[in-house]
């Protein structure tokens, strides 16, 4: 039986509500959910001896169950004069004195300021179809009776799927009237609904508009939402973005539908936001692994990643949580990154927190009682500290924290907010550093823990820093290639000039300075703020070897290469990042590989030289032979996190890698063939050797080497640089 209109116009006409009562029989019809879906929210805000009047009661059972359970002073109004009859019928003896009578809401005969609550369950809605002239001003007329009838003090709660034009009449509407406007999100139970009856994917809604006494010439406007059945109402600011958060939990009930419904829908990323503040707690990531043999055992599961591991490569890029979820053995994972500034007691009362959100995000098939497994690294939620933060003018909000890694031992990281999964400096702390945030909270469980500033904790001392560390695989690659220049074993005794592009927290030429010690270091940093937290933070200082230039390394290279008195480096170091993301390969920024601007740098280079970039390293080796290097990765089993910065096999940053090599050779770099890959380890520098992490040597065939460099391999871990 096709009880549902055809079209929603139907929705307003008395006909079509005649014919669907008399259809339907006496069996009760439920829009928007049962009472046991709604009670929360009606006890909330109805009191036992209110005087009720509910409009639109059709056939709906639940007014005799509010009168069942204390309720009883209630009146029911519909236009339909079959459903008032049913229900006078239905209720005459087990409920005397609840009234149901046959009236039109746009045109009420009640007195002025006769109930204390409006319920409606999904009238508006019926009525609300469309936007045309003549829908508005039938729903003018009923919102005007609504508040003609209610006292002051009262409230109009009205049961609706918010959709925006309703929403937006109604929280439009009762704003002007000077009423307060809170949206309430219904607890559904779907689980619950009969297959027979009609199943709204979107969640439910209450409009509880409270009527307060017109106050002349008050601009005053309240809005709030509630977003959890039993959660504080959140303030906000305006009516748009009242629209816009109702939106956000219709999207969010829509997603969780369709992950219900179907496996596989690509990367599903969301954030869980505090229902105090509205802050972003949790970021999850939904993984589905279809290859995983399905079982009754291993159809979900949700891991919990330690704090301030979210940046690494298993954890932070799609690949990695694949690789994540194939390994853990789940057809569905969830990965839960937890938010900075936020307070987390213990993996209990995290793994309390999430239970009812994740569930919502089951697979299709999952048993509701069935027990979810949570799985972490180390069993506990990781250390992190936020020791400072502040926004620089030039790279915008960044925060300095530390936290414990896999061997127990602490890290200093950068990290800019614009993008929050990369690392953009980090530290090795050489003992622990008081952790004051982390011990407070055990303390006082209950305060939200504040973001602590430099005023808080002290800076660092430098003894801290362990200045040895170097935390990239690009820079362990760069530095090796040092030995390009001359023989390792005298590389030590010769003067070195580098000229570092990009300075972050400085480890690179703190490095370089201080194991190479006839070396004389030039870094230019764009932003002076970097500056400041490199020396404050970092361990890094200024000395008669190794100055910083407050410029960009754009222009400073081209006034150099402009200048009389022109400056040669023996090597210079790209080390800076680019700030769009849509490039191929994060750094360098396209200007630095640009033709014009490689053949200023080729005219500053000495005649032993040697270019080196984050991502491609280009020089000219005016030696016995003429080399051009890549720093690029060989083997698919080195380091996943190298991998991202070295190279990619997505076509994207293939092609780009070609197109800078191609910049190379027309700037005037030789460029030969490609000959050996060049493996390395110096033990000075205390360097572990990557897994198969490596840069290629192009030779010129017009300079053959005096000695074959396959012949210098002999052992990976001596102390000299070998070929493999």
């Amino acid at each position: 039986m096709n009880l549902l209109p055809k079209s929603s116009k139907e929705f307003g006409s008395v006909d079509y509500w005649e014919k669907f009562f008399q259809q339907r029989g006496k069996q009760a019809f439920e829009w928007y959910g049962t009472y046991l879906e709604l009670c929360g929210v009606l006890h909330k805000y109805i009191k036992p001896r209110e005087k009720v009047l509910v409009i639109g009661c059709g056939s709906s059972e639940l007014s005799g169950q509010l009168y069942d359970v204390g309720y009883q002073d209630m009146v029911n109004i519909d236009i339909s004069e079959v459903v008032i009859k049913q229900m006078r019928e239905r209720n005459a003896r087990r409920r005397p004195q609840m009234s149901f009578l046959k009236m039109d809401m746009t045109r009420m005969e009640f007195p002025d300021a006769s109930f204390q609550v409006v319920l409606d369950k999904g009238t508006l809605d019926a009525v609300l179809t469309d936007e045309e002239e003549k829908t508005l001003q039938l729903v003018d007329r009923m919102l005007a009776e609504i508040g003609r009838v209610l006292q002051v003090g009262g409230r109009y709660l009205c049961i609706s799927l918010a959709q925006a034009h309703v929403l937006k009449k109604a929280v439009g509407h009762f704003s002007r009237e000077g009423w307060m406007v809170r949206v309430h999100q219904v607890a559904s139970s779907q689980d619950q609904a009969l297959e027979s009856e009609p199943r709204f994917s979107l969640p439910v809604f209450a409009f509880v508009m409270t009527k307060f006494r017109p106050v002349p010439g008050s601009a005053l406007q309240i809005f709030e939402l509630c977003a959890q059945e039993q959660g504080k109402p959140v303030r906000l600011e305006s009516a748009e973005r009242l629209a816009e958060a109702v939106q956000e939990r219709q999207q969010y009930a829509w997603l969780c539908g369709q992950l219900r419904c179907k496996a596989g829908l690509g990367s599903v990323s969301l954030d869980l936001c505090s229902g105090d503040t509205g802050e972003p707690r949790y970021t999850l990531h939904v993984v589905d692994s279809p290859a995983v043999k399905p079982s009754r055992d291993n159809r979900f599961a949700i891991f919990i990643i330690p704090q301030g591991r979210e940046t690494e490569w298993l954890f932070g890029m799609e690949e990695g949580r694949k690789q994540l979820a194939a390994s853990a053995g789940f057809r569905r994972l969830i990965t839960v990154a937890l938010h900075r500034g936020q307070q987390y007691d213990s993996m209990d009362s995290i793994q309390a927190e999430l239970s009812a959100r994740v569930m919502e995000l089951a697979p299709a098939g999952m048993p509701a009682q069935q027990q979810v497994p949570f799985l972490s690294v180390g069993g506990d939620i990781g250390v992190r500290t936020v020791q400072h933060q502040d926004c620089s003018p030039l790279s915008g909000d960044y925060v300095i924290e530390d936290v414990q890694g896999d061997d127990r031992r602490y890290f200093r990281r950068l990290i800019f907010l614009s993008n929050r999964n990369v690392v953009q400096s980090e530290a090795r702390l050489l003992k622990d550093v008081p952790h004051r945030a982390q011990k407070k909270r055990k303390k006082d469980k209950k305060k939200q823990w504040p973001v602590e500033t430099s005023e808080d904790l002290p800076p660092a001392p430098e003894q801290s820093i362990d200045k040895s560390y170097l935390c990239c695989e690009h820079h362990k690659a760069m530095i090796a290639g040092l030995a390009l220049l001359r023989n390792p074993e005298l590389l030590l005794e010769t003067p070195l000039a580098l000229l570092v592009v990009g300075l972050g927290g400085g480890s690179l030429p703190l490095f370089v300075h201080d194991h190479f010690p006839k070396s004389y270091v030039d870094a230019v940093e764009i932003d002076p703020s970097m500056l400041e937290v490199a020396t404050q933070w970092f361990g890094f200082s200024q000395s008669d070897r190794m100055k910083v230039h407050i410029a960009d390394g754009l222009d400073y290279i081209s006034s150099l290469a402009g200048g009389e008195a022109r400056t040669h480096y023996d090597v210079i170091m790209f080390d800076a990042d680019s700030k769009d993301p849509a490039l191929g390969m994060s750094c360098p920024p396209p200007g630095f590989v640009d033709r014009p601007f490689l053949q200023k740098v080729k005219s500053i280079l000495t005649q032993e030289d040697l270019q080196w970039a984050e991502l491609t390293g280009i020089g000219d080796w005016r030696g016995s032979a003429g080399l051009l290097c890549f720093l690029l990765a060989v083997d698919e089993e080195f380091e996943p996190e190298v991998w991202e910065f070295l190279c990619s096999h997505h076509p994207s940053r293939l092609k780009e890698t070609t197109l800078r090599s191609e910049s190379a050779t027309r700037s005037g770099y030789r460029f030969g063939s490609l000959h050996v890959c060049i493996g390395w380890s110096l033990s000075l520098m205390e360097l572990k050797r990557c897994r198969q992490t490596s840069f290629f040597a192009v030779r010129s065939e017009a300079h053959p080497r005096e000695k074959p460099l396959e012949k210098e391999a002999k052992d990976l871990n001596s102390p000299k640089l070998y070929s493999e």
